[in-house]
């Protein structure tokens, strides 16, 4: 997008550094499933334009000026919900696979947590490759940094929460921490797991299923163990 004002949003895998294995095979497979499950992720994301796959998280925007009313805080919360249930719908296909290597067993223990903020934006282009940069874009990424205690959440920075619009129909918890950098913010958060609702029970996956899985991740994985593409990193703090 040009420059100008932007919801920013980051959708970040929870327990990632456990979940990569050292074995070779599982850690190949992990990078599969990470993979699918960011893809997953993104595509739920309507609205929304991919920025960059940063490691083990995807980082989007979508134009403030897009939204009338102040919208953004109902555009984000309907973004994480759609993002949340395609993830864990992605997680049950890979834990049902027949193969018992770590990286596919062990997705089950992923989660997916959110980070969201309002501001000012300008486009960089480095090398040919466009990027986002401004203070606000370093501000959503510290906030992935911070003192929440639940697994999955959605975190809102005061800008955004108080954007107008609808509230969260589940209550706010507030915090409050010291970004390098920012200074001393104030933010919101939420379970996401209470903004979605129970999860819709996924289909029993059948025999055939579960073979077709298992095959289609070890030949994407195979590159990998091969040594011919290397492994997602989380990307350095801003």
């Amino acid at each position: 997008m040009a420059s100008g004002r932007a919801l920013l949003l980051i959708a970040d895998i929870g327990g990632y550094t456990d979940y990569m294995g050292s074995h070779r095979m599982s850690l190949a497979h992990a990078e599969v499933n990470t993979g699918r499950l960011l893809e997953q992720v993104v595509d739920a994301a309507r609205g929304f334009d991919l920025v960059e796959i940063e490691g083990d998280a995807a980082f989007l925007v979508r134009r403030a000026d897009t939204l009338g009313g102040g919208a953004a805080l109902a555009a984000t919360t309907d973004a994480a919900v759609a993002m949340h249930r395609a993830f864990h719908r992605e997680r049950h296909y890979v834990v049902s696979n027949l193969c018992p290597c770590n990286g596919c067993t062990e997705a089950s223990n992923l989660t997916l947590k959110f980070v969201a903020h309002v501001g000012e934006v300008a486009t960089q282009t480095i090398r040919q490759r466009r990027k986002l940069v401004g203070i606000d874009v370093i501000q959503v990424h510290r906030m992935l940094k911070n003192p929440v205690d639940i697994p999955e959440y959605v975190l809102f920075s005061d800008e955004l929460y108080r954007a107008g619009g609808t509230p969260p129909p589940d209550p706010a918890h507030e915090i409050s921490q010291d970004l390098e950098g920012i200074g001393p913010v104030r933010e919101w958060f939420v379970d996401v797991a209470e903004l979605a609702g129970p999860l819709p029970p996924p289909p029993a996956p059948s025999w055939r299923g579960r073979l077709g899985r298992t095959v289609g991740v070890a030949g994407a994985g195979m590159p990998y163990m091969l040594g011919l593409r290397r492994r997602r990193r989380p990307a350095p703090a801003l």
